[in-house]
């Protein structure tokens, strides 16, 4: 195949963790449906996998130029993968997708066709979901927690697979914290959006490497990291324990005064210390996460380190 050009149309950046029976496959549907629309650059970025994915990748950038390749030193994490390719991208325009085909490449150029009216950002959002029912649900709650209590609005049941400018690349590329939720950084730039609906293939080779534990810790990351909401969770929930205290107090000296009835026994104090301990060790881990993330940042460590890279 020919050279890409110094400045490509596109970036198609592919995060990569043990997907070694679909890169292959990946690769000659993305490149049939890419050569119909300009000259691209595919920048698949290896997380750290432990299967052959790195080989292949190695093997396709051998094979054809336009395949460009970014290995990680370990698993640092599927948004961490995004963020090291983006650093990397040349493209005027911006493509995400994952490697597992459950977003078709055969949807890129609706997506386009709709990002040439104008828009800045154009989402693909799933018309059905072909995960399991656990999973379906699993996601619900999380695009709901998302939404109540991160502080911006993100479009629910999107996809990873979107097209956007190099406005928005620029602006997440100046965003360097380390506690990453791209999905999040992408809607707080703010810009022209639109979104589209886009079919969403089930998953038929591989593992997800998303279960409902991972799920729960993407949206407290997602939340913690664009809100202070957690924090003043923990000072209602300090009025709501010194309310019900001082309540819990009256009540009692109201049976011992007015109506005569001695209050026997320790199991309301006994209630009454683990309520108030639990609220207090829930407040001190939620001001311990937030101060944990400080720590990191004042760190100032590598958001990644690259073993390998194929340009």
């Amino acid at each position: 195949m020919n050279g890409i050009q110094e400045i490509p149309d596109f970036s198609i950046i592919i995060p990569i963790f043990n997907e070694e029976e679909n890169i292959p496959e990946l690769y000659r549907r993305l490149t049939n449906v890419m050569e119909k629309l300009g000259a691209f650059e595919i920048i698949m970025v290896d997380d750290g996998s432990s299967d052959k994915s790195w080989q292949i990748i190695k093997d396709l950038h051998e094979r054809d130029s336009n395949v460009k390749g970014i290995s990680f030193s370990r698993n640092f994490g599927h948004h961490i993968a995004i963020t090291a390719g983006l650093d990397h991208a040349k493209g005027k325009a911006i493509i995400l997708m994952d490697g597992d085909l459950q977003d078709p490449p055969e949807e890129i150029p609706k997506l386009y066709r709709k990002f040439k009216e104008g828009y800045e950002l154009v989402y693909g959002i799933r018309k059905e979901k072909k995960d399991s029912i656990l999973k379906r649900f699993a996601s619900f709650v999380f695009w709901w927690f998302i939404n109540s209590f991160s502080g911006i609005n993100i479009p629910r049941n999107q996809t990873l697979l979107r097209i956007f400018d190099r406005k928005i690349l620029d602006a997440l590329k100046s965003m360097r914290e380390r506690s990453r939720f791209i999905h999040g950084m992408i809607a707080w730039t703010g810009f022209k959006t639109a979104m589209l609906e886009v079919e969403h293939a089930p998953r038929e080779r591989g593992k997800s490497k998303y279960n409902v534990i991972k799920l729960f810790r993407l949206a407290f990351n997602a939340i913690t990291s664009f809100s202070t909401f957690p924090l003043r969770l923990a000072t209602y929930l300090g009025l709501l324990s010194s309310g019900f205290g001082l309540f819990y107090g009256f009540y009692f000296i109201y049976k011992k005064i007015f109506l005569g009835i001695p209050v026997l026994g320790y199991a309301s104090i006994i209630v009454a210390v683990l309520f108030v301990g639990g609220v207090q060790l829930l407040i001190l881990g939620i001001i311990g996460e937030y101060l944990g993330r400080v720590y990191q940042e004042v760190q100032a460590r590598p958001i990644y380190i690259l073993r390998e890279k194929l340009h």
